[in-house]
């Protein structure tokens, strides 16, 4: 049974860069703490990166965006927002916890801020890069995305940094990129939980070699799915995710949660949710007693003395109460339903990996630690650890994923004349695919002209998803039937020529996954042999 290895963090310090300098940028993105490290080239230790003063701390940045003048459009960012006292203002100038909604189809009223969620995004990022490039020369850029909604995360970031001067851009799923700067051996399969403030995303991840076999590195990520540049000479090693799944979820939930069970007949403002979230990471510590209460003095809306008293035990009821570990168990077992469909077995785990920093949480490692036996737990520095596995791109490696959802085709039923979603690639089914798949389509009607393509995912049946009820975040489990959900309104035509008729096979087609996890397809007329050009359905997940 393996040890569990920290090691690779231990070198992580702050260090002074000069504009001579070339290297990679790392940014985490995340609700409370952005997360900044940058390596030079040629060297192996990471280096936190202090940028007063925006930053609390060397690599950590406040995830707060301030709106200070509104004629000239001026903001303040993260540490400057506290050295203020501007976190407890009641205006909406202030944009927090603003990653969760970017992507989402729907912004609760929770989110009052004027700045819209994607536009404080923008913010952070854009003065990142602005403080560090005048320091340092960026061959590369890093981000990170949460699995829940990364399709429609990646499609922000894209636009996000379109005009920042940098010659390659990547982008890093967040659990995988936790378990690969993990530093395990090569050909170790590793369980991540990344609880953050926002989210909870858990995979499986398999790191290829050993054994005899050609070793990658040992800190992989995935690259948006592409090969890296400078592709090495060596035959391509592949980190392999053969399960995940997530939940918008995450630690200011538990404050929320915390706040109003405690005063639940007042409004959390921002200065109670901090002090609730003071009070849950106090609990969070291993060497308290369960019973031991502690005390956090509040003001409220009126100004007046409020308490907020807690003990761990407290607090742990809480959590279960309103279904914390039911959730957190039924994404275990969709991530291991996901990666039994790739020969995966429980007893495959050689460790757990917990970042984010709702990962101290004890009731939390602690059911992980039941459910898992006598698995090794690996327990990095939750808040950088997913910066530091991001940072550690290796040219040469290819990094195989698998689908969350799956992907099913519109097509018409010959036998019950009737249209139906046909699955075409389930959920863990691994990409870039290897080999293609092939279908056959007939017409639906006499003379027909064409035949639409029209794409959609799978929504799972018994899954969570959150609610706000008066503004209070609350787990709902989705009971309806399994349904089909359209991924994009883009259609894709192709002509019959001739014609067809009703229940004649008139076309062969062949789908791939391409390496940026977009779905292709090409194929064939059978009545003439015509081949059907080559086109893009757009990016699934």
């Amino acid at each position: 049974m393996k040890k569990d290895k920290n090691d690779e963090f231990e070198n992580v310090q702050p260090s002074e860069i000069n504009k001579n300098e070339f290297g990679t940028l790392a940014i985490d993105l995340g609700s409370s703490t952005t997360v900044v490290v940058f390596q030079k080239e040629n060297c192996q230790t990471p280096e936190l990166l202090d940028l007063p003063p925006i930053s609390r701390a060397p690599g950590e940045i406040p995830s707060l965006i301030y709106k200070s003048s509104e004629k000239e459009k001026s903001y303040l960012i993260g540490q400057q927002i506290v050295d203020l006292n501007l976190i407890n203002e009641k205006e909406n100038n202030l944009s927090q916890d603003f990653k969760r909604w970017i992507g989402a189809t729907k912004i609760e009223p929770i989110y009052d801020s004027e700045i819209s969620p994607e536009k404080a995004g923008e913010i952070l990022i854009h003065t990142i890069w602005k403080k560090v490039s005048a320091k340092v020369n960026i061959k590369r850029l890093v981000l990170t995305a949460p699995v829940d909604t990364y399709r429609e995360y990646r499609t922000w970031l894209v636009k996000v940094c379109n005009y920042l001067d940098v010659k390659e851009i990547a982008l890093v799923d967040e659990p995988t990129a936790a378990a690969i700067g993990a530093g395990l051996d090569p050909g170790s399969t590793l369980l991540v939980l990344d609880f953050g403030g926002s989210t909870i995303d858990m995979s499986i991840v398999s790191l290829e070699g050993g054994e005899g076999q050609a070793s990658p590195i040992a800190q992989l990520v995935r690259f948006d799915g592409n090969n890296l540049e400078g592709k090495s000479t060596q035959v391509l090693r592949t980190a392999k995710v053969l399960g995940k799944s997530g939940l918008r979820l995450g630690g200011k939930d538990i404050d929320r949660w915390i706040s109003h069970h405690l005063l639940p007949e007042e409004n959390p403002t921002n200065s109670i949710l901090r002090k609730a979230e003071e009070l849950k990471c106090e609990l969070s510590n291993i060497n308290i007693k369960e019973t031991l209460v502690i005390t956090k003095q509040v003001k409220n809306n009126k100004n007046e003395d409020k308490f907020l008293k807690l003990s761990k035990k407290g607090l742990e009821e809480l959590l279960i109460e309103k279904g914390l570990i039911k959730s957190i168990e039924k994404l275990f077992k969709k991530t291991i339903n996901v990666a039994k469909r790739n020969s995966f077995e429980l007893k495959d785990l050689d460790s757990v990996v917990l970042v984010g920093g709702g990962s101290r949480i004890p009731l939390i490692k602690n059911y992980l630690r039941e459910i898992c036996n006598s698995i090794p737990f690996l327990t990095p520095p939750p808040i950088e650890a997913i910066a530091l596995g991001a940072l550690n791109l290796t040219p040469g490696v290819q990094v195989k994923d698998v689908l969350n959802k799956g992907v099913s085709l519109r097509c018409w039923n010959k036998k019950n004349e009737k249209y139906i979603w046909h699955p075409l690639f389930l959920a863990g089914q691994t990409w870039p695919t290897n080999k293609p798949l092939e279908i056959i389509l007939a017409a639906s009607i006499n003379n027909q002209l064409s035949i639409d393509l029209i794409i959609g995912e799978p929504q799972e049946q018994g899954s969570n998803e959150i609610i706000y009820i008066n503004g209070l975040p609350t787990l709902k489990t989705i009971e309806s039937k399994e349904e089909i959900k359209k991924i994009n309104n883009t259609i894709i035509s192709i002509p019959l020529d001739p014609p067809g008729e009703i229940g004649q096979d008139c076309i062969k087609l062949i789908f791939n996954i391409n390496a940026k996890c977009q779905l292709e397809v090409e194929g064939i007329d059978l009545r003439n042999n015509i081949a059907i050009t080559s086109q893009n359905l757009g990016e699934i997940r």
